[in-house]
């Protein structure tokens, strides 16, 4: 018998995520643009977290100060690109009221429950401290496969 090893779902450690699809469309918001949907509460409020650090970033464009969401986009995004600033502004707080509300409605794991980490059924990251940032590791193979493909369209998308 081969003992598989479990972690806990209320583990700090760990970012578990299911492969899915947003109720809603989005074109600039980076978390809507992944497939990659949180299944445990420490995760909901780790990428939540992330989201409020993106738009708090300041930058300026066009004379204009703007959060990270819309400086990012209007930087690698070509639909973005053409939009004009005040549109994007307004595109990207919708979308980020609707990413809420999403995260808000998902269905979570039970905190009390485990999984095996080399599981296939869920998207598994080790999260490891580097200076004030937190690292998303991939933890397991299928991880570890997904991230690659992930990593090879980004790479196609910007060529």
């Amino acid at each position: 018998m081969v003992n598989e090893e479990m972690i806990n779902i209320d583990d700090i450690n760990y970012a578990i995520y299911k492969i899915g699809e947003w109720k809603n469309d989005y074109e600039i918001n980076q978390i809507g643009l992944s497939s990659e949907i949180p299944v445990t509460k420490n995760t909901l409020r780790h990428v939540k977290l992330s989201m409020v650090e993106i738009r708090a970033a300041k930058f300026e464009l066009s004379g204009e100060m703007v959060n990270g969401f819309v400086a990012i986009a209007s930087q690698l995004n070509p639909k973005a690109k053409a939009m004009e600033l005040n549109d994007l502004i307004a595109l990207e707080e919708k979308e980020y009221q609707n990413i809420l509300e999403e995260l808000d409605n998902l269905e979570l794991l039970d905190d009390d429950g485990s999984i095996p980490l080399d599981g296939e059924d869920y998207l598994i990251y080790k999260l490891e401290k580097d200076c004030h940032v937190t690292k998303s590791v991939p933890a397991n193979l299928y991880t570890i496969n997904y991230y690659n493909n992930e990593l090879k369209k980004i790479e196609k998308a910007l060529d």
